[in-house]
């Protein structure tokens, strides 16, 4: 009889690895859940390069200002241009139960209207951690770079971090480029001054 109860050990425990795998997922997102109405101000800590250059100089703040059961939406803030929005989701992973977490970057003109350069991002490599999310160019994104002539931004890889009480990170990669800036969440903003 021992054997079998060791058995029906291992076969459950194998039954539970995929809700453990998407654990770090939900941690991460409550962690996020749990800033929604505060901003911050953060700086980048990325080496200098020319494409960052509209960067110099301003103040840049993020607000976790939209909070839902499966999408959070935060302003990113460039001194007065308020154009861009990091988007974090859940989203069904594709032949399994479970989700994962996409990213998405809405750019807005000031009329509101959406510029042609946005939505792109992609889904979290799975399982992540509670602290770190990784989210590779999707299909969608990598058509959209390829059809706006922007070849090098078809193998980006963003990373959004957030430890909580310590610092909210977002991050871009790719072959010869890397951009990161940091937020402190030990110090909030004013919502109303941060977008």
């Amino acid at each position: 009889m021992m054997p079998h109860m060791l058995i029906l050990l291992l076969a459950a425990s194998a039954m539970s690895a995929p809700e453990r795998a998407e654990a770090p997922a939900d941690a991460f997102f409550a962690h996020l859940s749990a800033l929604c109405g505060r901003a911050f101000e953060g700086r980048i800590v990325s080496p200098p390069v020319a494409s960052d250059r509209e960067f110099a100089g301003k103040r840049l703040t993020m607000h976790v200002r939209d909070c839902g059961e499966n999408e959070i939406r935060i302003p990113f803030r460039v001194g007065e241009d308020a154009s861009r929005t990091w988007v974090i989701s859940r989203r069904a992973h594709p032949g399994e139960a479970s989700a994962v977490l996409g990213l998405s970057h809405d750019h807005r003109h000031g009329d509101g209207s959406e510029d042609r350069l946005s939505r792109y991002g992609g889904a979290s490599v799975a399982p992540g951690t509670e602290s770190r999310q990784e989210f590779p160019a999707d299909a969608f994104s990598r058509d959209l770079f390829a059809r706006e002539n922007l070849p090098a931004s078809i193998e980006n890889v963003w990373a959004v971090e957030v430890h909580p009480a310590r610092k909210f990170a977002y991050e871009l990669r790719r072959p010869g480029r890397f951009f990161r800036v940091e937020f402190d969440l030990s110090r909030p903003v004013e919502p109303g001054s941060a977008g």
